[in-house]
């Protein structure tokens, strides 16, 4: 696998600004039927990676405010895929010290090694601490790209 491997590409129906969620449940089946809307997986991938959390706990909830949900490669990823979902009221998704979540980052990996690739280099991204502030904020799609750095 290449290492200088980049993000896929964020197309407008893998992003939903200012989503409303009762709970964390229906921010990650927002962003699940974003990658399936984009094309990047089956509907079925939502429910697992609703399936991870329930049995992992909230470990997705990976920085102040950001989920990155995901769940293992298999037959319900068609390609890799990324999908962006920003709520309009945070919910709590039970974790110690990042809650309540604002934007839920949803990554599905079409390989075991390629899952592991998009992990690290949306940590890069997160590195900067606004970065999930300015997503939060962000007003279009095309701002949202421009924070990730990707393509449409």
């Amino acid at each position: 696998m290449d290492d200088t491997a980049t993000l896929p590409p964020l197309p407008d129906e893998a992003v939903v600004l200012r989503a409303r969620a009762r709970d964390w449940r229906e921010a990650v089946e927002i962003a699940g039927r974003a990658l399936t809307a984009s094309g990047a997986t089956d509907a079925g991938y939502a429910v697992d990676m609703i399936r991870m959390i329930e049995a992992h706990g909230p470990y997705v909830v990976v920085a102040p405010g950001l989920a990155l949900a995901h769940a293992r490669p298999g037959p319900a990823v068609r390609r890799d895929g990324l999908a962006i979902v920003t709520l309009a009221d945070p919910v709590p998704f039970g974790h110690p010290h990042n809650d309540p979540v604002r934007v839920v980052l949803a990554l599905a990996g079409a390989s075991s090694a390629r899952h592991l690739q998009l992990v690290a280099e949306i940590a890069n991204i997160f590195n900067d601490s606004d970065a999930v502030e300015r997503i939060a904020d962000a007003a279009t799609v095309d701002e949202v790209r421009g924070i990730l750095g990707v393509a449409p």
